[in-house]
């Protein structure tokens, strides 16, 4: 009775113990505490990168944006890619914005029609299971950023895959495919096969000459605007819709009903001048405005 008295009285000790430890000394070997992922890092380092490539008329740039950064895109006379990027990293520590330097870059890959400019870093599990698999997890989450400023020939194709933040494209006569995830968008463009996809901001699109050449435009946007600036006189055929909520604004006088059910504040199917390349709109939720504006000078 005495040796169960004594264990009985160790068993009554020890849980009392336990009981009285804090939360989080009972689980703290079980989780580690997460980081704030609101916390903005104490440091912040921004480099820049300059690289030049060759790119025939009618050849191809295919650009993979940072998860955040913006995007510039000019047509000029040479017949070179003329790229240059400011990476912004943020870390607490010299050795971390050391550590992330290495991994939060762009490579470029080309060929005699193809520049290909691919952003790589610790926003790709594939990238980082080949190049840093005992990379540390705290760092993974800090904010980075690339600014893309590009200067390409004038007469190439363009696929662009961005992240969030603005982009800005003109001077180009070729094909254009952009698709974004968060993005005020602003186009400068007269021609070619033009798509665009963005989840959720603003595209908006200036046509500086009286027809669109050659091609066609389809812009989407999830939730947002889409405002498209033409000159007077303009011909084209459109098509309009907003899916979820909102409504279309026909700033632009010189737009008709081309077929039913014509141009009502959700749907739109006119005709500006004597028709021609076919511009279709498609909006979830939000505004497509159809606005005015003068020629320029080009």
């Amino acid at each position: 009775m005495k040796r169960l008295s004594i264990w009985t009285s160790l068993l009554v000790t020890a849980l009392v113990f336990f009981i009285a430890l804090p939360p989080f000394q009972c689980v703290s070997a079980q989780k580690k505490k997460l980081p704030d992922p609101n916390r903005v890092p104490t440091l912040a380092r921004t480099t820049s990168r300059h690289e030049v490539r060759r790119l025939s008329y009618g050849g191809t740039l295919t650009l993979v944006g940072s998860p955040a950064g913006s995007i510039r895109i000019e047509g000029w006379s040479k017949s070179e890619v003329d790229i240059t990027a400011e990476i912004e990293l943020r870390a607490d520590t010299e050795a971390d914005l050391d550590r992330l330097g290495v991994l939060n870059t762009f490579m470029v890959d080309d060929d005699s029609n193809h520049v290909r400019v691919m952003t790589v870093g610790t926003h790709d599990k594939a990238f980082m299971r080949r190049a840093a698999k005992k990379f540390p997890k705290e760092l993974l989450g800090l904010p980075w950023k690339i600014d893309y400023r590009i200067r390409v020939p004038a007469a190439i194709d363009l696929d662009i895959n961005a992240g969030r933040g603005p982009v800005t494209i003109s001077g180009i006569e070729g094909d254009v495919r952009l698709t974004a995830a968060e993005s005020e968008t602003n186009l400068k463009l007269g021609g070619g096969s033009l798509a665009v996809t963005v989840a959720t901001g603003k595209v908006n699109l200036t046509v500086p000459s009286r027809s669109w050449r050659r091609g066609g435009v389809d812009i989407r946007v999830a939730a947002g605007t889409i405002t498209l600036e033409l000159p007077p006189g303009f011909s084209a055929d459109f098509d309009g819709e907003v899916i979820q909520s909102g409504q279309i604004n026909y700033g632009y006088a010189g737009l008709e009903e081309r077929e039913k059910p014509g141009l009502t504040s959700r749907k739109m199917k006119g005709r500006a001048g004597s028709g021609g390349a076919f511009i279709n709109l498609t909006m979830g939720a939000g505004i497509i405005n159809i606005n005015k504006t003068t020629i320029s000078n080009q």
